[in-house]
C-alpha cells in the first residue's frame, strides 16, 4: 500500500524536484503540495497524509509554527523537516516539538530511506544534525543560545536518568555513550574490543530496556539526560 506524502516548500522548483524524486518510488504517493505554513495546516486537515515533508523558512507562517499547530491538534502526525538551514535554534525547536526528524536538503539522496523510517516511527536526523546534538544538549552557551532560548531548552530536557534502575550494565552504558558520540557499530566494536554482532546485541537489549525504537532515539535520550 502506498504511503501518502504532503510536500510543503515555498520554492516551487524545489517542490517539483522533490515530487519527481519521491514519485519515482512506488511505495510513496504525493497527495498534496503547498508553499506556506498555513497551507500545510489546511492541507493536513483535508488530506491526513502519512507524512508531511516540510521546509522551515517560509514567508508568513514558517514550518516550525505550522508543525506546532498540526501536532497540537494531531499529536499522531508524522512531520519531517527538510531544509537548507542547520541553525541551532531551529534544531532545538524541532526537538522540542517532537517532529519525526530533521534533514538538510543536501541529504536528498537518502530521502526515500528517511521517509520510510519516519513513517515507521523511527527518528531521522542527518549526519550534520547528529553531530550538532551533543553541543546543543550539553551546553547552551557553547551553542550560542540566548538566555530565553536556554531557559526554553532547559524545560524541554529531562532530569538525570537512573540507568542502574533500568538495569543498564556498565558495558551497555559505554555503548550508549559511544552511540551518542556518533560512532558506528564497527567503531564501537573496535573501541570496546567486541565483535560487531555483540554490539548489535547490546543495542537491541538497551533499546528494549529503555523502550526506545532506534539508535537515534537512544542518542537523543542520552544527551537529554546527561
Amino acid at each position: 500500500m502506498q504511503k501518502s506524502i504532503l510536500l510543503i516548500d515555498d520554492d516551487e522548483l524545489i517542490t517539483m524536484s522533490l515530487e519527481m524524486i519521491i514519485s519515482s518510488k512506488e511505495e510513496f504517493k504525493i497527495v498534496g503540495k503547498g508553499h506556506s505554513g498555513r497551507e500545510a495546516i489546511d492541507l493536513y486537515e483535508e488530506l491526513k497524509p502519512d507524512l508531511v515533508l516540510m521546509d522551515i523558512r517560509m514567508e508568513g507562517m514558517n514550518g516550525l509554527e505550522a508543525a506546532r499547530e498540526i501536532l497540537k491538534k494531531h499529536p499522531e502526525a508524522t512531520i519531517l523537516f527538510l531544509t537548507t538551514f542547520s541553525d541551532d535554534e531551529y534544531i532545538i525547536e524541532a526537538l522540542k516539538l517532537g517532529v519525526r526528524g530533521y534533514l538538510l536538503k543536501q541529504d536528498y539522496k537518502a530521502l526515500d530511506t528517511a521517509l520510510t523510517a519516519a513513517i515507521n516511527g523511527q527518528s531521522v536526523f542527518g549526519g550534520t544534525i547528529i553531530n550538532k546534538l551533543p553541543k546543543l544538549m550539553q551546553g547552551t552557551s557553547a551553542a550560542g543560545l540566548s538566555a530565553s532560548d536556554a531557559a526554553n531548552l532547559a524545560t524541554a530536557t529531562l532530569p538525570s536518568f537512573d540507568y542502574a534502575a533500568a538495569d543498564i550494565t556498565d558495558k551497555e552504558f559505554a555503548v550508549i555513550q559511544l552511540v551518542a558520540d556518533g560512532y558506528s557499530n564497527k567503531e564501537i566494536a573496535g573501541k570496546l574490543f567486541l565483535s560487531e554482532g555483540t554490539v548489535r546485541n547490546y543495542l537491541s537489549t538497551i533499546l528494549e530496556k529503555l523502550d526506545l525504537r532506534d539508535r537515534t532515539q537512544l542518542a537523543i535520550f542520552y544527551l537529554k539526560n546527561i
